[in-house]
């Protein structure tokens, strides 16, 4: 039988449409099978789509799935917040006033709301180790490395190559050598690489990318949650735990926008989210 359901695309990471990071929310999945989402996070075609049920843990607001166009994540930051947006947006009752809490595969992420709308999710923990590749360079087609701070991968149930760069000029430059850049990924089994480096004389104190291949081809992700977490938990292990702003999607004519925050009660990674497709989806 064929149903509508409340659904939205929104714009993550930015305060004015289509500069961020695109997601597709499914608002009332319930009853659909693994291979309905999966062929719906194909149909969209975004890098991720959400699906949002009933929460099983009686400490959560909702629980989520999260699919990319090839495979099932037990967590990400940009789906986190479009999510928690839409449901706020839809009018969900929260259980604790001015926080959501989401369960996913990782287990429960908490999201605050500040009073100008923005939301904050808390970065999980992450397991960070050390990578020394010598074809580094070559991957990403630079000679710019900041061999001053460690290459290192970071897991919080998605896995991030961090690569430090000695200027944000240097990450725009960045070119990889498509052969090198899939045997990088492999090498290091992550999800994608993300070169940071430094920016001045902005309101941003740090340019990054997110690259990565889906279905087969290199790709670009615009504005990335989890990345960005794992970099203020890879800069927090550096000794460093000073709150930053982050620009991101420069190199694809997008105008992403992340905070960090270290606090007493975690670190929180926050931005603004808009509504751009407002409907519902026939299934």
């Amino acid at each position: 039988m064929t149903l509508l359901r409340a659904f939205k695309q929104v714009d993550v990471f930015t305060s004015s449409p289509l500069n961020g990071n695109p997601l597709a929310v499914i608002l009332e999945a319930n009853g659909l099978s693994d291979e309905q989402m999966k062929a719906i996070a194909r149909w969209t075609n975004l890098s991720e789509t959400t699906f949002v049920l009933p929460a099983e843990n009686p400490d959560a607001d909702y629980r989520v799935r999260i699919f990319t166009p090839d495979l099932e994540l037990p967590f990400a930051g940009h789906p986190t917040l479009g999510t928690a947006h839409a449901l706020l947006e839809a009018g969900v009752a929260l259980k604790h006033a001015g926080r959501i809490v989401q369960e996913c595969g990782l287990g429960l992420v908490v999201i605050k709301i500040a009073a100008d709308g923005a939301l904050a999710f808390s970065a999980p923990e992450a397991t960070l180790t050390g990578f020394n590749d010598a074809p580094l360079s070559s991957a990403l087609n630079s000679d710019a490395l900041e061999t001053a701070l460690p290459v290192m991968v970071a897991d919080m149930g998605i896995r991030w190559l961090l690569v430090p760069m000695q200027s944000a000029e240097a990450v725009l430059a960045i070119k990889p050598n498509i052969v090198e850049f899939e045997r990088l990924l492999h090498k290091a089994q992550v999800n994608g690489v993300m070169p940071f480096g430094p920016l001045d004389g902005v309101e941003e104190q740090y340019e990054v990318r997110g690259l990565l291949v889906e279905q087969g081809s290199f790709c670009e992700d615009p504005v990335t949650g989890s990345a960005n977490a794992c970099l203020a938990r890879y800069l927090q292990a550096q000794g460093v735990e000073l709150d930053y702003r982050v620009r991101q999607g420069t190199a694809m004519q997008r105008a992403g926008r992340l905070s960090v925050t270290y606090a007493a009660d975690g670190v929180w990674i926050g931005g603004q989210t808009v509504t751009v497709i407002d409907g519902t989806l026939k299934v």
